[in-house]
């Protein structure tokens, strides 16, 4: 959005309103997609109902909602982060398998049971 402020010329005073800020602009769209019973939403709806947000000044926001929003995006790795990502796992396999060794080794054994030899009376 702020990106949009600063390169369209229109959009910055909207964007600037005084009664308009990123809280309550998420809290509409999080009302709004409760309401709408969708679970799923593209990118550009959500950026739709942003600037709806902002262009509209009797909007109403709704109440704050506490939930968790879940984002899924393919990720496209060059052949240099695949390597990288592949170095970190392998050597974090290997630091697991070490601290395992490790805290193997550093059990304390468990101790026999002390027998107590009771004495016999006709055993001289």
């Amino acid at each position: 959005m702020e990106q949009r402020a600063q390169t369209d010329e229109l959009f910055a005073p909207v964007y600037a309103k005084p009664n308009k800020n990123i809280n309550d602009c998420i809290t509409y769209i999080l009302n709004y997609v409760k309401q709408s019973g969708i679970n799923g939403f593209a990118d550009d709806e959500i950026y739709s109902l942003a600037l709806h947000y902002y262009d509209d000044d009797s909007i109403e926001v709704g109440k704050p909602i506490n939930c968790n929003v879940v984002v899924n995006h393919a990720i496209i790795l060059t052949d240099e982060e695949k390597a990288q990502a592949r170095q970190k796992a392998i050597q974090k396999v290997q630091d697991e398998a070490y601290a395992k060794m490790k805290q193997g080794n550093a059990k304390p054994k468990a101790k026999q049971p002390e027998v107590n030899i009771i004495p016999n009376l006709f055993n001289f």
